[in-house]
């Protein structure tokens, strides 16, 4: 059995429109965590300023401490707001590279059996252990690539949830002051 031009051409098509959905995903975040950086400089340099300004005009330094120390909580506040928008940028874009992944890994399942198939019924007398032996490391390979996929759900899950924790205490913490 070979493969014709046809086929080769649709392949390379596929290959180029995956690797073009990855740089597109990849781009859009890096916009995202480009966007929030821009904005939260901005927002800093805004604060700063701002602060600065309040502890000039004040009466006496114990007033210039006071409003310095007013201007903590929120500072953390934001921080915390940055940690966590960073936080989904990533998770959002894990999600769609794992997307990515089992679609493009879903094909090739479909066009790995379509060839096996072809094979078994072209295969000469005699192969038949062969041909059972491939069917096997392909089951094989499609159930660790499931288990694969499970864990490295499951990972970003939990890293997730301890973002989500950590995040909560930090805010329980400031709060608390």
């Amino acid at each position: 059995m070979s493969i014709n031009l046809e086929q080769f051409s649709a392949a390379n098509k596929v290959a180029v429109d995956s690797l073009l959905s990855v740089a597109n995903t990849a781009l859009a975040s890096a916009e995202r965590i480009a966007a929030l950086n821009l904005n939260t400089a901005r927002s800093v340099i805004e604060d700063t300023v701002s602060g600065a300004k309040a502890a000039l005009e004040a009466k006496d330094p114990k007033e210039a401490l006071s409003i310095q120390a007013s201007l903590a909580k929120p500072n953390i506040e934001k921080a915390v707001s940055y940690a966590r928008s960073v936080s989904e940028i990533t998770a959002q874009n894990q999600e769609e590279f794992t997307k990515l992944v089992q679609a493009q890994f879903a094909d090739f399942q479909k066009t790995a059996a379509d060839l096996l198939e072809k094979a078994t019924k072209s295969a000469p007398a005699g192969s038949e252990a062969a041909v059972s032996a491939f069917k096997s490391a392909f089951a094989a390979a499609n159930t660790a690539f499931g288990n694969m996929s499970s864990v490295a759900k499951q990972f970003a899950e939990t890293a997730q949830t301890q973002m989500t924790s950590a995040t909560n205490a930090t805010i329980k913490a400031v709060s608390k002051k």
